[in-house]
């Protein structure tokens, strides 16, 4: 049986209040209908805050010793999670602990202390801890090969197109292949670890609608510091700085256009999310040069017009549009490559973990 009603009746989370006396749970003041049973179930694991909740618990104290199927208990879970709002996935209020039970796991309100002492948690496992920065560390990692896949693609592309150039031949045109293919992959895997690990890390929060932050804040970082690392040595290497490349402002708007993207591929099918990324990731380069600033092509270009004896360059790929159309032009390929691959990378990964996750769910 639940405990009898006394000074723990009353519970505040997050926009929620729950009243098990009055067999109440509002959210925002609005009252929210809940099935009694479920009801029950809600008031024990918020009683059990942060402790593990067993099947035989549930069983016992909500049931009341009616025999039921395990697939009883899960759809009360789910449930409860649909009212809530919940996602099993990234759980913010009932975390799955397989093949035991549940947990809740959001912080809730002190009913005995003041109305602004809000008390975490007691006991969130070290394993669920683990889990979740493995989660991350995994999210991270995959969408920074999702972008060096995005290097490897533009690098053999724009590796190719210089190599064509009159006076690149034999050696030459190998070195300049190569030499591309390189320095493009390191460029791409920098950015993707400041996007990639900026969106895995505001996956943590629970809304989707973070990633769009994160994505704009590992951007804007790695921009950042490419571009000082970038500068420095060229100036100390030939005595002059190169101009104005690729910065922290490029960085934040492509960083912020991949974490659109990322949400949006929450909501989506695999192969719409793919395509959703490159439109946007397309959309935000083209802007980003129209707007004053430079990708990765037009710093290149940059660069060797600062240096006349450079032989990395792309007068072909200007040729027939103009420079700022062409610019333009490249600005959205990278974008729409950079955008697509790491967000193609980023979802693979996280439906893998989730169907992972449901599959030791279904087992419990």
């Amino acid at each position: 049986m639940l405990p009898p009603r006394g000074m723990t009746d009353s519970f505040r989370f997050d926009a929620w209040h729950l009243d098990a006396a009055d067999r109440r749970l509002t959210r925002d003041g609005a009252a929210v209908d809940v099935n009694a049973r479920y009801l029950d179930a809600l008031v024990l694991l918020v009683r059990e805050n942060g402790r593990l909740v067993t099947k035989d618990r549930f069983l016992d104290e909500v049931w009341h010793g009616v025999p039921v199927t395990d697939e009883a208990l899960t759809q009360c879970i789910r449930t409860l999670r649909r009212v809530l709002g919940d996602d099993a996935s990234r759980p913010r209020f009932i975390e799955t602990v397989p093949k035991h039970g549940y947990r809740f796991v959001a912080a809730v309100a002190d009913p005995t202390a003041d109305a602004d002492v809000v008390v975490p948690p007691v006991s969130i496992t070290a394993a669920a801890i683990g889990e979740r920065r493995r989660d991350t560390l995994l999210l991270g990692a995959a969408g920074t090969v999702g972008a060096g896949m995005a290097g490897l693609i533009g690098g053999l592309i724009y590796g190719f197109a210089g190599a064509v150039q009159p006076g690149q031949a034999g050696p030459g045109a190998a070195s300049v292949l190569v030499v591309m293919l390189c320095l493009t992959i390191l460029i791409a895997v920098l950015g993707g670890v400041g996007v990639a690990f900026g969106i895995a890390v505001a996956t943590r929060l629970g809304d989707p609608r973070w990633r769009v932050a994160g994505g704009a804040a590992g951007g804007m970082v790695v921009g950042a510091v490419v571009k000082l690392l970038g500068i420095d040595a060229i100036t100390l290497l030939f005595g002059r700085p190169p101009g104005n490349v690729t910065g922290a402002a490029e960085g934040l708007a492509l960083g912020a256009a991949v974490g659109l993207a990322a949400w949006l591929a929450t909501r989506t099918a695999l192969r719409r999310a793919i395509l959703a990324a490159g439109v946007i990731g397309g959309i935000a380069g083209a802007a980003i040069v129209l707007t004053g600033g430079r990708m990765f092509a037009g710093s290149l270009m940059l660069l060797s017009d600062a240096f006349p004896g450079s032989r990395m360059r792309f007068d072909g790929l200007l040729a027939l549009t103009g420079d700022r159309l062409g610019l333009a032009l490249t600005g959205a390929f990278e974008g729409g490559l950079f955008a697509a691959c790491l967000v193609a990378a980023i979802t693979l990964a996280e439906r893998t973990l989730a169907a992972g996750r449901r599959e030791r769910t279904v087992g419990a």
